[in-house]
């Protein structure tokens, strides 16, 4: 029952953040300014809006291409089509729990490829520890290029006494997990050591495989596609089509904490992406008309993908 109810909660809790996000920017719009953004909607350039789309799905093979090399590496064979479409249903099973999409694709691949949950799971670890680092590249990228952007934004959005408060809590809450961690009994906290073990030779074979430096060009690709796409997208309006590199990196930082922190950005992300983008003087109806443009056309992606996925995938494997 607690299960049940946890489940369900942390499928309505981001639904409703969103939700509750679309209807306080909503009702601060003037009625000129909704026909304003109907109207971006209806003008806008959706040819560089396909060509982003098309980079996206380029991305997603990207994704499945490289995790090949960490699951060969450990010894298990794998193929594209099946790491593709894991891929796929991954992403569109993020939309609904939070980060269940990656449980789904190690269980997918065991299903499919007889590949142990935990080994597989660990692989999955360790992209995300590496899409991490990536992640922060971009964002020191966006600090370097655009200081004082960066900080006005912050600072407008989070009161630096709040800063220091939630960077205090978090460091006193990392040192207490590792006390835990460290030396507890407890039953539970044993069950957790004893999962993270048989994570480990998936989470550590990035630094073991001989084709590391493969990996980490693939991974460079993939993130190279997603800048690209962000950059193809800027063109779908005549307001963002003049964003400099500093601008396209700094607005796609945010729009990408939006997504990992929320149920793919659902409401979060055309409102951060308005927000940040008044720093660039573009007025907040073409900024959320922006942000729901790229948002939609690549949910729909995920959701095109996913679907074609869950129903080729028992039939391609059928044998």
């Amino acid at each position: 029952m607690k299960n049940q109810i946890s489940k369900w909660l942390s499928i309505l809790i981001p639904i409703l953040l969103g939700i509750g996000i679309i209807i306080y920017q909503y009702n601060q719009f003037t009625e000129a300014q909704i026909n304003e953004i109907v109207g971006y909607f209806k003008n806008a350039n959706y040819f560089f809006v396909i060509l982003a789309v098309f980079i996206g799905f380029i991305g997603n093979a990207l994704r499945a291409y490289r995790w090949k090399y960490m699951l060969d590496h450990l010894g298990y064979e794998s193929n594209f089509q099946n790491n593709f479409m894991a891929v796929n249903i991954g992403y569109l099973l993020n939309l609904t729990v939070p980060k269940s999409g990656e449980i789904s694709r190690a269980l997918i691949v065991k299903k499919y490829n007889n590949i142990p949950f935990d080994k597989g799971f660990g692989t999955i670890v360790a992209e995300r520890i590496i899409d991490m680092f990536f992640l922060l590249f971009f964002m020191l990228l966006a600090v370097i290029l655009q200081f004082k952007i960066v900080k006005a934004f912050i600072l407008d959005k989070i009161p630096l006494h709040l800063m220091a408060l939630l960077f205090t809590i978090g460091i006193a809450g990392f040192i207490l997990f590792i006390l835990v961690y460290k030396y507890s009994k407890l039953k539970l906290v044993l069950l957790f050591k004893e999962k993270v073990s048989g994570l480990k030779e998936g989470l550590l074979s990035i630094f073991h495989m001989k084709e590391k430096w493969n990996y980490l060009f693939q991974s460079a690709l993939i993130w190279l596609s997603y800048i690209i796409t962000y950059y193809v997208a800027t063109k779908v309006i005549p307001e963002t089509s003049v964003l400099s590199v500093g601008a396209i990196v700094t607005c796609f930082v945010v729009g990408s904490i939006a997504i990992a922190f929320t149920n793919s950005g659902f409401g979060a992300y055309p409102f951060l992406t308005s927000k940040v983008l008044l720093f660039y003087a573009i007025a907040e109806p073409a900024g959320t008309a922006f942000g729901w443009i790229i948002w939609t056309s690549q949910m729909l992606l995920v959701l095109i993908l996913g679907l074609l996925s869950f129903l080729l995938l028992p039939i391609l494997n059928r044998k």
